[in-house]
């Protein structure tokens, strides 16, 4: 078993940037300045099962929206840490909360703010449209952008690693 999957074994929480991550990366605003952003369905699946297989959500984002409160509140997920630039504290500061090492997380970002929070988890983890540095510092990298599925992308692979993907999948057939 390769070093990367006995990594993911471990994973009891898995933390997400929002903009370039779970959202393509573009902000959209309206003539009267309400901003808008796209979510994709099958991100907002995998987080589902990935919560049901027992690995905590969490959300860290530099911005503060009402939309991603939504989003995070529709998908069940109850750590959401909005306006933090500092992603390595506000995960640090999540994990003492849980009882968790900074080992037991992965984090999946996009862009230099995230690095130091993709450096210090158990499996760092990016996407495909990430910063060219992001992506060479990170254990885990996914095949399609930002916005596209690639949460889904580390949901499985996260629930792969701990055999639990398969049951997940069982129950749709």
């Amino acid at each position: 078993m390769d070093a990367l999957k006995r990594k993911a074994q471990r994973i009891k929480l898995l933390a997400f940037d929002v903009d370039g991550v779970l959202t393509d990366g573009r902000l959209y605003f309206s003539d009267d300045g309400r901003e808008m952003k796209a979510f994709n369905t099958l991100d907002g699946h995998g987080i589902k099962m990935l919560q049901s297989s027992g690995v905590q959500v969490a959300i860290i984002t530099g911005r503060k929206t009402q939309l991603v409160a939504k989003r995070a509140s529709d998908l069940g997920i109850e750590h959401l840490y909005q306006g933090r630039e500092d992603k390595i504290d506000a995960l640090t500061e999540l994990c003492g909360k849980l009882g968790l090492s900074l080992d037991d997380t992965a984090y999946m970002g996009d862009d230099l703010p995230d690095l130091a929070a993709i450096r210090a988890s158990g499996v760092g983890m990016t996407v495909a449209s990430a910063h060219y540095y992001v992506r060479a510092h990170a254990d885990w990298v996914s095949e399609v952008n930002g916005g596209m599925g690639a949460g889904r992308e580390a949901c499985d692979f996260i629930m792969r690693a701990q055999g639990t993907l398969d049951d997940m999948l069982q129950k749709y057939l």
